[in-house]
């Protein structure tokens, strides 16, 4: 009798344990990826504390945004930039939700389908992925269009995170990087 109550609780503990491991691990495998946010929690988030914006519009079916997903995304040295420098934002083109920005509502165009903000961040030349660069004051400060790999990426993220773009073009700031 003593040894079944002690294998129980053993097994209990066990299993407690266990599950407390993988409620960890979960926590800090998510805190390892990108912090993706919408575009209305970014907003939010600037208004409290700036940061530039990385917005990244694509769509559910798009092969390439999910090769990005597998791959540059996933990158470490990416993922600490993106999270150090900006509020990062997936904004599904298509998304039929209505999005508040500056006084303004966007809502989705069934006759574009995709959704006004998309329409307007990207001056009505959808491609997927593409990706918007903004300010902490919300300017737009370049769209990128295209997979990009991962060294491609990281230079145009510290181009604008570190404010690279005010002093020095892009062109010279390539030929810098020697590419």
């Amino acid at each position: 009798m003593k040894l079944s109550k002690i294998i129980l609780i053993l097994s209990s503990t066990l299993f407690l344990n266990a599950s407390c491991n993988g409620q960890s691990e979960n926590k800090l495998q998510n805190s390892n990826d990108i912090q993706w946010m919408s575009f209305e929690q970014a907003v939010a988030k600037n208004n409290v504390a700036p940061k530039k914006l990385f917005i990244d519009i694509s769509t559910s079916w798009c092969g390439w945004c999910k090769k990005m997903d597998a791959s540059t995304f996933k990158d470490t040295s990416i993922i600490r930039y993106m999270n150090d420098h900006y509020y990062a934002v997936r904004l599904d083109a298509e998304t039929h939700d209505t999005i508040h920005f500056q006084d303004k509502l966007f809502v989705f165009k069934p006759e574009y389908k995709a959704n006004e903000l998309a329409l307007s961040l990207l001056s009505g030349q959808m491609s997927y992925p593409s990706f918007i660069f903004m300010d902490e004051k919300f300017a737009l400060l370049s769209p990128l269009a295209g997979y990009q790999t991962v060294p491609q990426l990281d230079a145009v993220l510290k181009y604008f995170g570190a404010n690279i773009f005010k002093e020095q073009k892009w062109e010279d700031y390539q030929k810098a990087l020697g590419n």
